[in-house]
């Protein structure tokens, strides 16, 4: 894995039709804002000629989004160094769609950076065209070796930072951003907060603290989780650290969130929830149903944790709809109920004030 540039590197990000879409969540957060890379262009057929900010939620980013790189070259744009994936697919696979792109990107000397299950470098026509265009291939989820990983050992306990977890009731429901949002927000407000990445996004966005939790061996998890937690306890003294979540307790395709709990010793949860949702995210035929907020407050409390705070992903619903249904939950809940998109993020800074932190 290559070392974090001393300025955010430029990059092209490719999203190959799908930036509109929660699986362009990796062209998602380096949008809303990343150490490591600063993206020039994002790369997308579908949406050439638009701003990617706009398309992505409505707010523009200064960010174009061109067809090719061919096209944005030719208008004599600056070549970026990189070349992000920018977007995860079902299985973690790369479709052949996208090998033109990536070829390209190869053959003008440029680092391609995949966070996707699939090794590119492990690829032969794409290694061969690296070696041929003096180009680079980085995989985020390369394992690392077994003598480099960590097992649990307890140290978690002698911590001085409060741990809160950022879990869902799902797969891509934004736990990501609304970690991001609570670690800014914090910080604005005067709390030393920090942020534990768990995936390659967060890996992308540059945070200096974490482990990409689907490429570690599953032995390993928990004192990987804890080893980042304690490295951030002791090199930055905060107040609160935020940790990412990943999948979701119950997502029979991605369980998740028990290890941020047990291994992280995170006592207090914030809950994001996509209430447009009726099924686990790609399991509509099969019929697995979300469960509900209630439901998810309860299995996390027999893990002897508390929700402190419920989030809302809009998705599939519009304002009238979302409003309705926060309300309800609101009038439901002895906790705070927020739509972070919409309001921001302030409500649960007071909240981590005082539940997690007095």
């Amino acid at each position: 894995m290559m070392d974090l540039p001393p300025i955010p590197a430029a990059a092209a990000v490719f999203t190959n039709g799908l930036l509109d879409r929660d699986f362009a969540k990796t062209c998602h957060g380096l949008l809303r804002g990343s150490a490591r890379f600063r993206p020039l262009v994002v790369l997308d057929r579908k949406f050439a000629g638009r701003d990617a900010g706009e398309v992505m939620d409505g707010r523009p980013r200064g960010v174009p989004v061109y067809a090719t790189l061919e096209e944005w070259l030719g208008e004599g744009n600056p070549n970026p160094s990189y070349f992000v994936v920018g977007v995860a697919f079902s299985g973690g696979r790369l479709p052949a769609s996208c090998r033109p792109d990536i070829l390209d990107a190869l053959a003008r000397g440029m680092t391609v950076v995949c966070g996707l299950h699939q090794l590119l470098g492990d690829d032969p026509e794409l290694a061969a065209a690296a070696r041929a265009g003096g180009g680079r291939l980085v995989d985020i989820r390369r394992p690392k070796p077994v003598a480099h990983l960590r097992f649990w050992t307890g140290s978690i306990y002698g911590i001085g930072a409060q741990v809160v977890g950022v879990l869902g009731t799902d797969c891509a429901v934004g736990k990501r951003t609304t970690c991001r949002f609570l670690w800014e927000a914090c910080n604005q407000a005067g709390i030393r907060a920090e942020m534990i990445y768990t995936g390659q996004t967060g890996w992308m966005q540059g945070y200096p603290f974490g482990f990409i939790f689907d490429a570690t061996l599953n032995d390993f998890v928990g004192g990987e989780l804890e080893g980042a937690i304690v490295a951030c306890d002791q090199a930055t003294s905060p107040e609160l650290i935020l940790v990412e979540g990943q999948g979701a307790l119950r997502n029979p395709s991605g369980p998740c969130g028990s290890e941020i709990m047990l291994s992280g010793n995170a006592r207090h949860i914030v809950l994001q929830h996509a209430p447009g949702r009726s099924t686990f995210v790609d399991q509509e035929a099969l019929g697995t149903r979300l469960p509900t907020v209630e439901q998810e407050m309860a299995l996390i409390a027999a893990y002897g944790s508390r929700v402190v705070a419920v989030t809302l992903n809009g998705e599939g619903m519009d304002s009238s709809q979302l409003d309705a249904y926060h309300n309800d939950l609101q009038s439901r809940l002895d906790v705070p109920v927020v739509q972070p998109l919409r309001d921001g993020v302030a409500r649960l800074v007071d909240v981590l004030r005082t539940e997690v932190l007095s």
